[in-house]
């Protein structure tokens, strides 16, 4: 029961620090303002991680590296506390190991930034059909376009209804289920 609990404690802290850096990598990436609550409630959570790494940790090609890495990192850590709680050891191979263990995080992070995708474009669809004004509208429009424009293309609205968000979650779900599966399998490495 003790390790139930502390699994969940881990999985849950260190899931939604994941997330909110994800969350400051995806809203970099995407050019979108961080002039909006949920842009300052990001950049507020995670400023102590990241202003502290960027000293070591530039940016790249306008990509934020420091939140990316320090999810990452954030993401093999807890991983390998919780191998430890299943009663996991390292053993001679520490360095294969290892490399397992960032494999999983790095395929976790990939979960993950779908499961965000998901979220998003759940949220983008009903403040479209609900309050298509409201003041985080063009947050989350900012944040969707770019993978709902190719089945914009390809899909034209029926009615003044726009289905490519329903074939956007379509297709992300489709690219959770070999996640899942790549994930599973270096999983069963350990």
């Amino acid at each position: 029961m003790l390790n139930q609990i502390l699994r969940f404690l881990l999985d849950t802290v260190f899931g939604f620090f994941v997330f909110v850096l994800l969350a400051r990598f995806y809203l970099q990436l995407l050019r979108v303002p961080f002039r909006n609550p949920l842009g300052q409630f990001v950049t507020a959570l995670t400023n102590w991680l990241v202003l502290p790494a960027r000293r070591f940790i530039p940016a790249m090609f306008g990509l934020d590296l420091a939140s990316f890495l320090l999810a990452w990192g954030i993401e093999a850590l807890m991983v390998f506390l919780l191998y430890l709680l299943r009663g996991g050891g390292v053993g001679s191979a520490a360095g294969i190991v290892a490399g397992i263990f960032f494999s999983l995080a790095l395929l976790e992070l990939a979960r993950f930034s779908l499961y965000l995708l998901i979220g998003v474009i759940l949220i983008q669809a009903v403040i479209s059909w609900v309050s298509p004004h409201a003041p985080l509208a063009p947050l989350f429009n900012a944040l969707t376009a770019p993978f709902l424009r190719p089945f914009r293309r390809v899909v034209p609205p029926i009615g003044n209804v726009d289905l490519s968000p329903l074939f956007a979650l379509v297709a992300a779900q489709l690219l959770l289920i070999p996640l899942e599966y790549f994930t599973r399998t270096v999983a069963g490495l350990l």
